[in-house]
């Protein structure tokens, strides 16, 4: 069977970006599915803007009718910071014999080795890496060592094996960034074109933002 993907994120909210990288990873790397996963309680940003709920809710909007993309409310029903681990063990008990692709960006690539036992990913999934222009993947230091040792450019393996992998993909740039959504809302002004229809159309109904 074919790899799932694991997008997580706070998506507070979620925009064109997001949907633009994951629709692009579920095409080239030959995924069943990419599932949305919205932090529950993100332990290293702290507070968000939107409520999870409210969060889970847009991202639905966001890809309804989208074949192969999926929204999962596991860290939402989960009590506690949600640590991305403790999501994968449970995608993995969810799909024993599965591969499992958690999909990152470069940016939190690189701050891999400050998250909760981080050790233990590529013991439960593969990591898959959109690289965009600009970001550099390590060749030194521990990541560099992570790299050399696990790394493959083979989308092959990525489905000959469950886990243990790290694969690094170009994506298209969309310089979007949920923090500037946020700031263009509060400043009266629309964001439409960032975002589909469905989701500015909740934002500004409910004043969210």
């Amino acid at each position: 069977m074919k790899p799932v993907g694991v997008f997580g994120g706070t998506f507070d909210p979620v925009h064109y970006g997001h949907l633009r990288s994951a629709f692009e990873m579920l095409q080239a790397l030959d995924f069943d599915e990419v599932r949305f996963v919205p932090c529950g309680d993100p332990p290293h940003r702290g507070i968000t803007y939107a409520s999870a709920a409210e969060r889970f809710r847009l991202v639905q909007l966001a890809i309804e009718g989208q074949a192969g993309f999926v929204a999962d409310d596991r860290e939402l029903r989960r009590d506690g910071p949600s640590y991305t681990v403790d999501t994968l063990a449970s995608l993995r008990e969810e799909f024993p014999d599965r591969s499992l692709g958690l999909i990152v960006g470069m940016d939190a690539f690189l701050g891999l080795p400050g998250w909760h036992r981080w050790e233990e990913i590529l013991e439960i999934a593969h990591i898959v890496v959109a690289h965009r222009p600009g970001w550099k993947a390590p060749d030194i230091g521990v990541l560099g060592e992570l790299i050399s040792e696990f790394g493959t450019h083979r989308v092959d393996d990525l489905h000959g094996s469950t886990l243990g992998r790290i694969h690094i993909h170009a994506v298209t740039q969309l310089e979007i960034a949920s923090t500037e959504i946020r700031d263009l809302i509060a400043a009266g002004r629309d964001p439409r074109f960032l975002m589909p229809d469905r989701v500015r159309d909740a934002i500004l109904e409910s004043r969210i933002y």
